[in-house]
């Protein structure tokens, strides 16, 4: 296992929520990622862990092939891989994310 492919299993494995995303929470730079933070807040996410994939190229590459999934924003919810901005949105809908975030 590479190094980035350890720091982001550390990081998604020791934080509830984490997302992996463009930009930051207070300033999302893709409107998927912008939609993602809007979910989880709606949702009652505290203690969010956003990651901004655009700051490390590595960092970026690095997390689609750790959930083999080819887009950003990804979410991690107790090291689970929960999906991209859609699923959330289906999620968050169906009451399934405010679930999982409260846990």
């Amino acid at each position: 296992m590479s190094d980035v492919q350890a720091w982001i299993k550390e990081t998604v494995t020791s934080n509830p929520v984490v997302l992996f995303m463009k930009g930051t929470a207070q300033f999302p730079q893709c409107g998927f990622s912008g939609r993602a933070i809007q979910l989880l807040k709606a949702s009652g996410a505290e203690n969010l862990v956003t990651i901004n994939v655009l700051e490390d190229p590595v960092v970026r590459q690095g997390i689609k092939d750790y959930a083999n999934w080819p887009t950003i924003p990804q979410l991690y919810i107790n090291g689970e891989f929960i999906g991209g901005s859609d699923i959330m949105n289906e999620m968050f809908e169906s009451g399934e994310l405010q679930a999982l975030i409260k846990g």
